[in-house]
């Protein structure tokens, strides 16, 4: 009797590696950071510290000081009996002539700024009325002025009308672009120049410039001064 063993050997299962492939989509892909949209000047909020409609004024106020200082300072000293100095008779109209030109620009300029920087449709519209206004204002004044001294043959009033008459102006147009911007500063200037330019009237030359020069330009340089500090102030502290 054969007895027959058989032996059996267990081999080890293979180990398989299966790679896993994750096919495409289709969609795109967004990237991690997107790029932020661009906004349109037109939208850009105003200057750090400026609310809408508001702007710095105090290039206006250095422009017209100037105006008032050198045209009215230069008429009070070489005017009346005995003159300070001898200066020629046309360089005051003109020094003052040229700074109110710069005034108005810059004025001009502020008004269409803050018609810029305007969030309501009515300040908008605000800012271009008062801008429009400044040469309206002035072409209505030399209208005034020239007729007035060419009916009554009066050559010399033109330079007792348009220091006043401009100061005036000027006051009028500070009055209304105060109340439209709720510039307090800007509103008190303007009753101030006012009432000092129209009363100056009674004094006669060469008092007259003095009181424009010494009371106009002084206020417009305190003004300078007191327009960093508003401006400094925060929005909220200044805004009634």
């Amino acid at each position: 009797m054969s007895v027959t063993i058989t032996a059996v050997t267990t081999a080890a299962p293979p180990v398989v590696t299966t790679a896993t492939t994750t096919a495409p989509t289709g969609r795109p892909t967004a990237p991690p950071h997107p790029a932020p949209a661009r906004t349109p000047d037109s939208a850009r909020p105003p200057a750090a510290g400026l609310p809408p409609g508001d702007v710095d004024n105090r290039a206006t106020y250095v422009s017209f000081g100037l105006a008032y200082l050198l045209g009215h300072g230069s008429a009070a000293v070489s005017e009346g009996a005995a003159p300070l100095l001898d200066l020629p008779g046309w360089l005051p109209m003109t020094l003052l002539g040229a700074g109110l030109a710069v005034g108005t620009v810059q004025a001009t300029v502020a008004a269409l700024r803050a018609q810029r920087t305007a969030a309501e449709p009515d300040d908008v519209l605000s800012g271009k009325l008062l801008g429009a206004a400044w040469v309206t204002a002035f072409a209505a004044l030399f209208l005034a002025i020239t007729g007035l001294t060419a009916t009554l043959d009066l050559p010399d009033v033109q330079s007792l009308l348009w220091p006043t008459g401009s100061g005036f102006v000027v006051g009028l147009l500070y009055i209304a672009e105060g109340a439209q911007r709720r510039n307090l500063l800007h509103y008190g200037l303007g009753t101030w120049l006012a009432l000092t330019s129209t009363a100056a009237l009674l004094l006669g030359s060469p008092g007259l410039y003095w009181v424009l020069t010494l009371a106009g330009g002084g206020a417009y340089a305190l003004a300078a001064v007191l327009e960093r500090r508003r401006l400094a102030t925060p929005a909220a502290a200044r805004t009634p």
